[in-house]
Order: structure tokens, then sequence, then C-alpha cells
């Protein structure tokens, strides 16, 4: 197995610190609103990584951080007039509702920086013992960039041509710097805002030093992957190496995964230009799971596009897959012969042969593309000879390799029984009154087991209007 390396800008071969185990950090969300579809992107290819690092037996400890206190999160309380920790818990709510939904399985871990701080305070502290770190007259905290020799081998940038801009949380008195380069530690808390007491002053970290206590908490002080969006490898993954070497003596990651960005008619999602969708945008046009094809249908590092068109050739691909599953397993309940014969293992051997090209695209830096591209030519062999004179031994171990090779990609290929209309008309029913009833909860439950049914509801003045994915 291969992986890019960020850090050395080529693929190396995957060897784990600890033989059978992989220990991955996926920087997760900041919750001030629902997650955007560029959100959704790390979110579902690192899924895939960890769904085939298991499905190759290794034992995954997957941790992704919601990142619980941040200006914006602190903008929309004051807007709405209620504690920071009520925005941040409604849409961590909401998040995992749209991963569910996505079919991203929850990480082992999911901390939050709120419950970390004193982890937070702990290595700033030690950073500042060290010397890396120094605390300005009004009790700010800063890295002394220079100080850490290696910093900008990730980014693979010149510490000498670096200017300010950094993303760091903007403070007063940046002029307390002793070099512009430095950055956030620890900040001093604001009229109205949430803080924390400190051994410099009462207020708050500053962005990069949760994902460096969070790693090291709960996967150890050196890990196998980082990964994230390649708009985050510099300042914030930059900075965290900075600090976490600096704090712990070692080599804080191996392996760096970046996705790349994700265009919206190709150009960049803008809320200005009016191209913004939320992951909940998204889910009252498509079943997510079409989302999660389309995410899948390019290689993680290659840029995506996003448009109306893509969707529906995603939506089309995707039924391709589910419409010859379900033609195997209709030969299958259909079938009389039970044993399988020697021209159908001379067939079963070549069904294999499409796992292999699969294995083999995931081994090479997990390329999805061309993962699905052996999957419809499995799809394609099926339909051809998963017939009902088959016997149930081949037929079910076609199945079987089709439903294992969707499941690493989190694609959900077994169709269920569609809802009576009736039945859906009724849970409409039941969701009006509860709206009615302002019993939000149970509203949005029942959207949301409609969503998964293939059931999308459309809100209009004329009342609530349906349709099948």
């Amino acid at each position: 197995m291969k992986i890019y390396n960020t850090l050395s800008k080529r693929k190396e071969e995957f060897v784990p610190i600890e033989e059978g185990k992989v220990r991955m950090y996926v920087c997760g969300p900041t919750v001030y609103n629902l997650i955007h579809i560029g959100n959704a992107r790390p979110m579902i290819v690192f899924d895939t990584v960890r769904r085939y690092m298991e499905h190759k037996g290794y034992d995954v400890n997957y941790v992704s951080n919601f990142t619980d206190v941040d200006d914006k999160i602190i903008k929309a309380s004051i807007e709405e007039g209620v504690d920071a920790s009520v925005i941040s818990e409604r849409y961590i709510a909401e998040c995992k509702k749209d991963m569910q939904n996505m079919n991203v399985k929850p990480a082992t871990t999911h901390p939050k920086a709120t419950e970390e701080i004193d982890g937070m305070i702990d290595m700033i502290q030690t950073l500042v013992d060290k010397g890396y770190a120094y605390v300005a007259e009004d009790g700010t905290v800063y890295f002394r960039t220079r100080n850490f020799k290696g910093y900008g081998k990730l980014s693979h940038k010149n510490i000498d041509d670096l200017q300010g801009g950094m993303r760091s949380l903007l403070v007063s008195g940046e002029d307390q710097k002793e070099d512009p380069l430095d950055f956030v530690l620890w900040k001093p808390k604001k009229e109205g805002e949430p803080y924390w007491e400190s051994p410099w002053c009462d207020g708050r970290p500053g962005w990069h030093i949760e994902c460096s206590v969070m790693s090291k908490k709960y996967l150890g002080e050196q890990i196998d992957i980082h990964a994230g969006g390649e708009d985050l490898v510099f300042p914030h993954h930059e900075n965290e190496i900075a600090q976490s070497e600096a704090a712990n003596g070692k080599e804080f990651s191996k392996y760096w995964m970046h996705n790349a960005f994700l265009n919206i008619d190709n150009k960049k999602m803008s809320k200005s230009l009016g191209n913004f969708f939320t992951v909940r945008d998204i889910s009252e046009k498509y079943d997510l799971q079409v989302l999660r094809f389309f995410m899948l249908s390019a290689h993680y590092r290659s840029p995506l596009n996003f448009s109306a068109d893509l969707m529906m050739a995603a939506k089309n691909g995707l039924e391709r897959i589910i419409t010859g599953t379900e033609n195997v397993k209709y030969a299958l309940s259909n079938a009389k012969k039970e044993q399988i014969d020697d021209a159908e293992k001379a067939l079963l051997t070549e069904a294999k042969g499409f796992e292999t090209k699969f294995d083999e695209a995931m081994d090479d830096d997990f390329n999805t593309a061309d993962a699905i591209s052996a999957i419809f030519e499995l799809i394609k062999f099926a339909n051809i000879n998963a017939t009902a004179d088959k016997s149930k031994e081949f037929l079910q171990e076609i199945l079987n390799e089709i439903l294992t090779l969707t499941d690493i990609c989190g694609l959900i290929v077994d169709k269920e029984e569609e809802m009576l209309d009736s039945d859906i008309e009724a849970l409409i029913a039941e969701r009006t009154a509860a709206k009615k009833a302002k019993d939000f909860a149970k509203a949005d439950a029942i959207r949301n087991e409609l969503l998964e049914k293939g059931i999308i509801l459309e809100d209009t003045r004329e009342g609530v209007k349906w349709k099948r994915a």
C-alpha cells in the first residue's frame, strides 16, 4: 500500500508504527453552522481510507475533532443571545446527522476543544518552559516560530520568504510579537466571550493548539496518518507540527494526507457568488449516497467540480450498481441448483480478478476512481453471468464480492422495499402535526427517516410535496 505523503511530496509505502494498528487523526469542522459540501469531501474520503484499512485487517483508531470554541461560534451566539455552547452543541448534532446520511462512520473518538482545555494549558506551559513560546504583557502566549528549525517542511515554504497573515486567531496587541511569523497559543478574554483560567490570563486557546493536544491524548505522541483538506496544510498543519514536535521531541505524524478543493461549476464555493451549498441543501435534491458516490468518482488529490450534470451522472452510475446487485439477488432467490460446478469455479476466478483490480487501485494511494471502475466491471460481469440457472453457491459468492467492495466505499446498494404512498402520506401528516405542536425534534426525525428511505420532502406554500430520490 502506497500513500502520497504531503511531507515528502511523493508516494511512500505504508508501514505503521505498530504492526496491525493505524493511528489516524482527521481535522473536523468548526461547528457554527450546517456543514457544507466542501466539509463533506474529507469526511467521505478519509472514512473510505479508514474502511479500506479495516478491510485489510488493520485495527484503526480514528480520531476527528469538533472545534467548538471559535470567533464564528461566538459571533453566532451573540447574534442569537445564547451561550456559545448552545450553538456548538446544536451544530455538532446536525453534523452527526449529515455524517450518518452520508454513511460516514462515527470516529473512534470525537473530542471537543472545550473539553480539552487543561491539556492545552499543559502543552503551552511545556512550550514556554522549553523556550518555544513566550508570554506578552497582556497574557497572550505566542509560539516562537523561528525557534523551531523544521518550520515550513510540510508546506515546503521557506521561512525567510514568509510574511504575516497566517490564519491565527486575531488578538489585540499584535505588535507584542517578537516576530511577525509568531502565532497565538493563548489569547486574553474579551467581554461577553467564554474563557478559562490559565497561568497567563483568563482567556481561550488559539486554533492550532487543540489538534496537537487531542491527537496526543487519544492517539499518542506519534501517529501514523494526519489528514484534512489541502487548505489546512498552511498554516494549521504546519503549526501543529511545530507545536507537537517542539513539545514532545518526536516526529509528529509519519504520513500527511490532504484532499484537493471542491469547486462549484468551476468556481470557488462562496456565499457572495450564490454557489454555497450545505450538505442539507444537497439532501433536498439527491440521496446523499449520490453525493458520496460523486465524491469518490475522482481521486482525492484531484480538484473536483460539482455541478448538476455531474451529480446526475453520479446518480445514474450508482443506480447501475444498485440494479446489478438487485439482479444478482433476484437470480439467487430463483436459483434451483445448490452446489457450484467447475465451469462456475472458472467464472468465479474471473470475478475475483475484479476484486484484485479494486485492491490494486486502493493500494495505489486510495485511487477510488479506478476502484469504482473495477466495481462497474464486476457489475457488468454479474449482469452477464449471474443468472438463475447458476448455483446458489456461485451467486452468493458474486453477491458477497459486490457487497464487500461497495461497503469499503461506504455505498449502500442493498435496496430496501419501497415505501407505499399511503405510508409516506401518513408520516408526512404525523410530521405536520409535530411541527404544529412545536415538536421540531420529532418533525426532523420523521424527515430524516423518510430521507433514509429515499423520500425527499419539500415544504411549499401549498403544503408538503414529496418525491422518490
